[in-house]
């Protein structure tokens, strides 16, 4: 009888795993500017190799194996290993810090990254395949960052590279993170109240939504730093003629332009969402509300608004993801952020201030996915239900 295999997608990345680990697992420098030295695994614990090979194997034998139960032990199984990497991160950190001396950086190498991301692979594949509710596999995601959370806070990878940078730049580091969310929620709010009038405007007027959805493709297909640079002139020139303005940060350079084009970027995406999130709603309920005796405002309250805001929080979702990764290119007009260390590492040639800023703006984009999805789920199962 010829051996079948059930879970094709967690066989083929637990291939590309066992190739992984020939890359570097760390990489160890003797100061924070010179480039690391590899260090495969092999090299760091050849003696613990065991524990992750064990975990492998037991994966590979799920993956053959029919029903429900094999998926549920991948979800255990895979979090275990995912547990496990992250440990050897930073026991391997602790283990080079400790014979290379104080000035010496162990960094997360290329290897490392690409295990803990499979990992994650095998974990979202197991859950999407086992679990239909997406309430529960948005919080089966959530929970996975226990164990790096709590790592974090015990100081376990204080050793690591990327850590003792912040140590270095916590200010530094804190205030950008200020700025940061000062730019995601100065866009989305100004964004949402534009938007969505314009959304209502050009649903309840259709001959306008060609003219309004052409101007705003337009602003859509111009690249960021151009429409940075646009604005800085017109912005400076009014800077020099109403004083006013100047005492209140309003100029060419820092956090006016990089809103102003943040909330332009915004725009396309919003109208689309209210505009498809009201066309979506069924007409009879629109006909059994009026046949109830609502008004036009208790319809658009009660009825339109509940339906139609999923579609919109899906087109917010993008729009947040979007500005905390353009957020990054303000920096390049003095509007600070994360970008700001993005390009002070680039300058000097600092892998881990780069990774300082970029990390953050990772987390926090599928902080925010996470946020949008929970909602999401939760109100589409209280319309199921």
């Amino acid at each position: 009888m010829p051996i079948r295999c059930y879970n094709r997608v967690l066989l083929l990345l637990l291939i590309v795993m066992a190739a992984a680990t020939l890359l570097p697992f760390i990489t160890l420098a003797p100061n924070r500017l010179v480039s690391g030295i590899p260090q495969p695994l092999t090299d760091i614990a050849p003696a613990a190799l065991w524990q992750p090979a064990l975990l492998w194997a037991v994966l590979a034998a799920l993956a053959f194996l029919p029903g429900r139960w094999p998926l549920a032990a991948t979800l255990l199984v895979s979090e275990a290993l995912f547990a496990l990497l992250l440990w050897w991160s930073g026991h391997a950190a602790q283990q080079l810090i400790a014979t290379s001396g104080p000035v010496a950086r162990a960094s997360v190498g290329s290897g490392q990254w690409l295990l803990l991301a499979l990992t994650l692979l095998m974990f979202s594949d197991a859950a999407q395949r086992l679990v239909s509710s997406g309430l529960v596999r948005v919080l089966l995601h959530v929970q996975l960052l226990i164990i790096p959370v709590a790592m974090l806070l015990a100081g376990w990878f204080d050793s690591l590279s990327l850590l003792k940078e912040y140590a270095n730049r916590q200010e530094v580091f804190h205030d950008a993170f200020g700025q940061h969310l000062t730019l995601l929620f100065g866009t989305l709010i100004p964004a949402l109240l534009i938007g969505i009038t314009l959304g209502l405007w050009c649903h309840r007027r259709p001959g306008v939504q060609p003219s309004v959805f052409a101007v705003l493709n337009v602003i859509q297909t111009v690249p960021s730093v151009a429409l940075f640079g646009l604005l800085m002139v017109p912005l400076s020139g009014l800077a020099s003629a109403l004083p006013l303005l100047g005492q209140w940060g309003i100029s060419g350079i820092g956090l006016a332009p990089a809103l102003i084009a943040l909330v332009l970027y915004a725009l396309l995406p919003l109208v689309r969402g209210v505009v498809a999130g009201l066309a979506q709603v069924p007409r009879d309920v629109l006909e059994s509300a009026r046949a109830m005796g609502m008004s036009s405002r208790q319809i658009f309250v009660k009825a339109q608004v509940p339906l139609a805001l999923p579609v919109l929080l899906r087109s917010l979702r993008v729009v947040a993801i979007q500005t905390v990764g353009m957020a990054v290119i303000a920096a390049l007009i003095g509007a600070g952020g994360f970008g700001a260390l993005v390009f002070q590492g680039l300058l000097s040639s600092a892998l881990d201030l780069v990774l300082l800023g970029v990390i953050p703006v990772i987390a926090l984009a599928v902080a925010m996915d996470a946020l949008f999805n929970l909602v999401i789920a939760a109100l589409e199962a209280k319309h199921h239900d």
